[in-house]
């Protein structure tokens, strides 16, 4: 049976205003009303498989098990990165985990980014399906997507003889870094090429030894990283010092570019890997007029447009092939030919020390979210959700107080030395220094309004003394 493996990792910012540093791509509901990560799982039910294993940042490792856990999906373990080191080290850790579990005598991996669109599943199935046979017949398998356009955006894999009689797989004779146009119109009429998907199937101890042979370091490194693994509610909590000595590379240079076992299987499928505005605006269903819209929008003599709102009315009138995108915090306007340069405005944004890069106003945590109404030099205003059976940490603070005003649900409160209920237009008074705590004991959301008063408003200004999600300072 196959064993899935889910990568969710990563922090781009090619889809910058909403995807941030601290909620990015895989995260976000772009094409459907379900996250692209839960997408991911959804697409597994084409064919037999194992729950599947993800592999995430630990800065995301709350969005990503709540976001599986909303879904109704099932996992065998989130294993935390304590930081990126790209693709090929993610799925060693995958492979010695899955051997370790001894799910199978030697189980068959198959790789998947959780930031990807795929249109046809059943194409999708098929694929996976031929994968297997020579997965299991000891090749190092990649899918590669047959090109309906000469991109070059995207790196590609040149075919070799076929494999079998069937012409179903081929022997990969090379990898090619994303070409210029005209080179990548030789490739799509040359019928040999291929875009590289990032999708992989192979058995665990396949990978492994290739990886061993070709790029030791990283094997070396993922294996003492898994030693001496803890687990954690539903978390992995690798070695985070043998990690960081990993070195960073993806499968592609640490692997499949050296090895002689790379096989390509053919898919077509309807994929996208969404790296920019422009591949979202063309995955996405379009009205009349080819503006692709969501939210609350009106479009008047406009074409091909991407309009995206969040809260506030987006209104456009004479305006053509432009990506529009209002969140919270922030509003993208860009030519629909010049998205790749978005990169440009996150960076700019991170040399200015501002935050806009890294998290939205509304920030997830375990036990809900809070959305920051309004900032002042010596007073923050949020909004806080306490989901139903949630608890914030025991925790004072040393430069601020709080007011706490209940708007829908009931408190639990601790207050110092007293614990009381507070019911909807109730409030509470927390004084600087004092322990406390918030916990929500309803059958329905606590919502809340939060008023921070003091000298410093961070959020690292937080002591915890208990904390059921595992944040407590080492």
């Amino acid at each position: 049976m196959i064993y899935p493996i889910i990568m969710a990792g990563g922090s781009g910012s090619r889809l910058w205003p909403l995807s941030r540093e601290l909620y990015p791509k895989q995260f976000l509901k772009l094409s459907d009303d379900v996250s692209m990560l839960q997408q991911t799982f959804s697409r597994l039910s084409g064919f037999e498989h194992k729950s599947p294993m993800v592999i995430c940042n630990d800065e995301h490792r709350f969005i990503a098990a709540e976001q599986i856990r909303t879904g109704g999906f099932s996992h065998s373990g989130i294993i935390l990165e304590p930081v990126g080191r790209n693709t090929a080290p993610a799925i060693a850790l995958a492979a010695f985990q899955a051997l370790k579990e001894e799910v199978d005598a030697d189980p068959v991996l198959l790789v998947l980014a959780a930031d990807h669109f795929i249109e046809d599943i059943s194409a999708f199935a098929g694929a996976i399906e031929t994968g297997e046979t020579f997965a299991r017949d000891d090749q190092l398998v990649t899918f590669g997507i047959v090109p309906e356009s000469p991109e070059t955006g995207y790196g590609y894999i040149k075919r070799g003889q076929p494999q079998g009689e069937d012409s179903l797989g081929f022997k990969v004779d090379s990898f090619v870094e994303k070409p210029s146009l005209d080179v990548a119109k030789s490739y799509v009429e040359s019928g040999d090429y291929y875009w590289n998907s990032g999708l992989f199937m192979f058995k665990a101890s396949l990978y492994l030894k290739e990886l061993k042979q070709h790029s030791p370091e990283i094997y070396e490194a993922c294996e003492r990283s898994l030693a001496n693994a803890q687990s954690d509610l539903d978390f992995i909590r690798i070695n985070q010092a043998a990690f960081e000595a990993c070195p960073s590379d993806s499968i592609d240079y640490a692997v499949m570019e050296k090895t002689t076992k790379a096989t390509v299987v053919p898919m077509k499928a309807g994929w996208s890997d969404v790296g920019s505005w422009g591949a979202l605006w063309e995955v996405s269903s379009k009205d009349h007029n080819q503006n692709a819209i969501k939210g609350d929008v009106v479009a008047v003599c406009s074409k091909r447009n991407y309009l995206h709102s969040e809260n506030k009315l987006i209104a456009t009138v004479g305006v053509n092939d432009l990506i529009i995108v209002e969140t919270k915090d922030a509003i993208l306007v860009a030519d629909k030919s010049q998205v790749q340069d978005v990169k440009a405005v996150v960076n700019h944004l991170k040399s200015e020390g501002r935050t806009e890069h890294k998290f939205h106003r509304e920030v997830y945590r375990p036990w809900g979210k809070y959305d920051s109404v309004d900032y002042g030099v010596r007073d923050h205003v949020k909004r806080i959700t306490v989901n139903p059976g949630e608890k914030l940490s025991i925790q004072m603070h040393h430069h601020r107080a709080e007011h706490w005003v209940v708007v829908s649900g009931t408190a639990k409160v601790t207050n110092g030395e007293k614990t009381m209920l507070v019911s909807e237009d109730q409030s509470t008074y927390i004084p600087l220094g004092t322990v406390h705590a918030l916990e929500n004991p309803g059958k329905i959301p606590l919502e809340m309004i939060e008023v921070q008063t003091g000298s410093y408003l961070g959020e690292d200004d937080i002591v915890r003394f208990e904390d059921k999600y595992g944040r407590l300072a080492k």
